[in-house]
């Protein structure tokens, strides 16, 4: 595909239902786009980094089931969105995330239980640009994805599924992956940049 960098920054959206359920995904292809997401940037210029890319069917099936476990729970709790179509987007991925050819888990060396709020950032401002950045080339090579963490609640059940040293590398995130229904994506609908820009001091001073 050929976008340019507005464009690709606008038009990577979270994809569920548009995931193509039936089509395998090239391990080259994969394999390019963790090789991008190693240069983005990262805090200290220590890496950490690890991604874990499931393909067998078997554990795709009982990954899925720990991310069925964990979506339906949060679905089900006053935390879950009322947008009746975010639901359906949410329930669609939960019941068919065991089809979908690949399965990418960003992981991150360190823990942050415990940690101070500086710690936390520190340690998820390394892997999030990272992900995002996978996201982003496998955008750029037609293929769908979205940061999902439903498994996260059984994060440790999920380690011992995929032999992740749970007490000291941390999982950021379950990401499908797949080629898409379709390459074209818009810009989603976001409130007035206005709304959310402060300069200065918060509220900015009218």
């Amino acid at each position: 595909m050929t976008l340019t960098p507005d464009e690709l920054l606008t038009t990577t959206r979270a994809v569920r239902k548009r995931l193509d359920l039936t089509r395998p995904v090239d391990r080259s292809v994969i394999a390019e786009c963790v090789r991008i997401a190693q240069q983005a940037p990262n805090g200290s210029g220590l890496e950490g980094w690890h991604f874990v890319v499931v393909t067998d069917q078997d554990l795709r099936a009982r990954l899925g089931d720990l991310y069925r476990q964990g979506g339906e729970e949060y679905l089900a709790s006053p935390r879950s969105p009322s947008d009746p179509k975010l639901r359906a987007s949410a329930g669609y991925l939960i019941e068919h995330i065991a089809e979908v050819p690949v399965h990418v888990i960003p992981c991150v060396e360190g823990r942050t239980e415990g940690s101070t709020i500086a710690q936390q950032s520190g340690r998820w401002g390394t892997i999030a640009p990272a992900g995002w950045s996978f996201m982003l080339a496998a955008r750029a090579r037609g293929l769908g994805t979205v940061w999902t963490t439903f498994h996260l609640p059984r994060e440790r059940d999920a380690a011992e599924l995929l032999g992740i040293p749970f007490e000291r590398v941390m999982q950021a995130a379950l990401i499908p992956v797949a080629h898409t229904i379709g390459d074209e994506f818009r810009p989603a609908r976001r409130r007035p940049v206005e709304e959310i820009l402060h300069w200065d001091r918060w509220p900015a001073p009218a």
